[in-house]
């Protein structure tokens, strides 16, 4: 079994046809949002801290187009925690609509994310409340 179907993903989404653009494929910006939305997760599972502000999403690129019906997955990994930052790792997988078991890799990002608090001020990793 592939070690990538083995873990298990921080959000599965089927794309509908609200999130296409003119020539048939998904926009590159709803793709973008889940990613964002993915190691969100990521950092809140991995930390136990509640809030975070995303700061910086490197370099993405589409290797695949993403189709209408296909069921995307979205794999998130901690790749470093600091005082105030994490960053993780998001790996996007396409299972292609009606070619059941067809499995295409269509992008990769990192994502910085900053720990805040409920006044949305910089705080330690797992400090919720103000000092």
């Amino acid at each position: 079994m592939n070690q990538d179907r083995l873990r298990n993903a921080a959000i599965r989404v089927t794309m509908m046809p609200r999130d296409t653009n003119a020539y048939g494929t998904i926009f590159g910006g709803v793709i973008l949002s889940y990613i964002d939305i993915a190691g969100g997760i990521e950092a809140s599972r991995h930390t136990g801290h509640e809030r975070f502000v995303t700061v910086a999403m490197k370099e993405v690129v589409f290797h695949e187009p993403v189709f209408v019906g296909d069921l995307v997955s979205f794999y998130a990994q901690t790749i470093k925690v600091g005082n105030t930052s994490i960053t993780v790792k998001v790996t996007v997988e396409a299972e292609r609509f009606g070619s059941r078991g067809q499995i295409v890799r269509v992008t990769e990002a990192e994502v910085v994310y900053v720990a805040i608090n409920q006044n949305r001020e910089k705080v330690q990793i797992g400090k919720k409340l103000d000092k």
